[in-house]
């Protein structure tokens, strides 16, 4: 039973839009057979078999309840269970790290009823949009060629006098809104047609008001049908759009995005020096009714034929052409790759009752006196094996080998190192100062016991071997070259 009270489309359904693909078709839809024996038909017949249970029961409580099963039912067999939990396990940890007030945010987790209950609700209600959907489709299609001349008219108004842009929905507003709300209140008689209608005295009617469908009713499976079918249009306009925009944008092919690039960023330029120029008002006006009048069906006949279509294909396959020729010859992307020099340090740890250096780690850091993780008592954090350095993620080695840093005194001071003794020959060690020779400078590490006690420099380091004994910990720094690697592969690791 149909409430024509409700806003629904009752004309024919929301076309669905056809746009060519290169490969052809990506996804076939079915035919308007097929449909009615698939899915859409099954539906109506459980729906059917819904409504015989509830004219048989009769009990508002049993019927909500069928009707909750149902939905409940097509969703269960959509989402599988592992998925739902796993989204209900974001949702609480969402919902505990959430402190703020319930008053501003409500974000309920995913749930199978909410989900099928506000289906209901929207697919109830969102007749309007389809209705207005439909209206502009007859509009600009030439169904009625009063209206689509009107529609003309007062577009061109609006363009030659733009400053009656804000009377637009305010027109708007009192016709379709408040002048029919007014006529629903106050109809004119049909029981007597000399009577002439009358708008003064009370009003004879009750307000109107949009109301939703009633579910499964025939109103709530056409916004089932036109649903359905935006949600097509809108995955073809999305693959289309990824088909033929998205490899001239994503660099896919550098030279094509390269040229296209430079062509946008030269437009912008010309579009903010000279926009003040540009007569708006007659592109636009030319713009609405060349896109008006194209949308026509004599001049869509004219626009789709066969040969017009033949013709229009081998201008772009020139163009084209032309492009492929013009970046080929004048676009040179072989600048050399780029390079950059990584470091590793070579910590080794004293041992006093062999008086031998222990190989510890190779690390990212220096492990210095004053590093944080010296302060905070923790372990340094690296590799043990050289072969286990791997070079930043989408770079790869240049250099066949490691090199030794032989500038000991550079790094030192450019890090601004203090409490070290630095090795200026040899294998350019810089070792941790004993402990009583680097006090003042917050050194945790405890050494051996140092029987020759010396100053330590202002600079905080010092140069040479003049200690009989030193600290804990010596390290030496070690380079190589990266390089970017070309294709996008998995990412390695970071040294250490």
């Amino acid at each position: 039973m149909e409430d024509f009270n409700a806003v629904a489309n009752r004309d024919e359904p929301i076309p669905i839009l056809r746009l060519p693909s290169r490969g052809g078709e990506a996804s076939t839809p079915p035919s308007d057979a097929e449909q009615k024996i698939g899915t859409r038909n099954r539906l109506k017949d459980q729906a059917h078999k819904i409504k015989d249970k509830l004219e048989e029961y009769g009990v508002p409580e049993a019927r909500q309840s069928i009707q909750d099963r149902f939905f409940n039912g097509i969703m269960s067999q959509v989402i599988p269970p592992e998925e739902l939990s796993e989204n209900e396990e974001d949702a609480a940890q969402d919902a505990r790290r959430d402190k703020r007030s319930r008053k501003y945010v409500d974000r309920p987790g995913f749930s199978i009823p909410l989900m099928s209950s506000n289906f209901r609700r929207f697919n109830a209600r969102v007749g309007i949009i389809f209705v207005l959907q439909n209206r502009m489709i007859h509009l600009f299609t030439w169904k009625r060629p009063a209206a689509t001349l009107s529609f003309l008219a007062v577009y061109s108004l609006l363009c030659l006098q733009p400053q009656l842009l804000p009377v637009v929905p305010l027109l708007g507003l009192l016709f379709t809104i408040m002048i029919p709300s007014f006529l629903a209140r106050h109809p004119s008689p049909t029981n007597d047609p000399r009577t002439e209608p009358s708008y003064h005295g009370p009003p004879m009617a009750p307000p109107s008001r949009v109301k939703p469908v009633p579910e499964m009713s025939k109103d709530f499976f056409r916004n089932m049908r036109d649903l359905q079918n935006c949600m097509e249009d809108f995955s073809r306009l999305h693959d289309t759009a990824n088909e033929y925009v998205t490899p001239y944008t994503n660099f896919s092919d550098e030279a094509i995005s390269s040229i296209l690039f430079v062509a946008m960023f030269a437009l912008s330029c010309v579009a903010f020096v000279g926009s003040a120029t540009v007569p708006w008002r007659a592109v636009a006006l030319i713009a609405g009714w060349g896109a008006t009048l194209s949308a026509h069906p004599e001049a869509q006949k004219v626009m789709l034929s066969s040969g017009n279509l033949s013709q229009v294909r081998q201008h772009l396959d020139y163009a084209q052409a032309k492009l492929k020729d013009f970046v080929e010859s004048d676009i040179l992307l072989n600048e050399p790759s780029q390079a950059r020099q990584v470091e590793i340090f070579e910590l080794q740890q004293y041992h006093a009752y062999s008086d031998t250096w222990e190989p510890w780690l190779f690390s990212p850091s220096p492990y210095d006196p004053l590093s944080p993780p010296r302060i905070a008592g923790a372990r340094a954090k690296g590799t043990q094996f050289f072969e286990d350095v791997q070079p930043p993620g989408s770079w790869t080695w240049k250099d066949k080998k490691w090199a030794l840093d032989l500038f000991s005194r550079e790094w030192v001071e450019q890090r601004i190192i203090t409490g070290v003794e630095i090795e200026m020959e040899g294998e350019r060690w810089v070792y941790d100062l004993p402990q009583d020779d680097s006090e003042g400078f917050g050194s945790p590490t405890k050494g051996k016991q140092v029987k020759k006690v010396k100053v330590v420099p202002k600079s905080g380091w010092e140069e040479g071997t003049g200690f009989e004994t030193r600290g804990k910990w010596r390290r030496r720094r070690w380079v190589r070259l990266v390089e970017r690697r070309a294709s996008t592969g998995g990412e390695g690791r970071k040294p250490g």
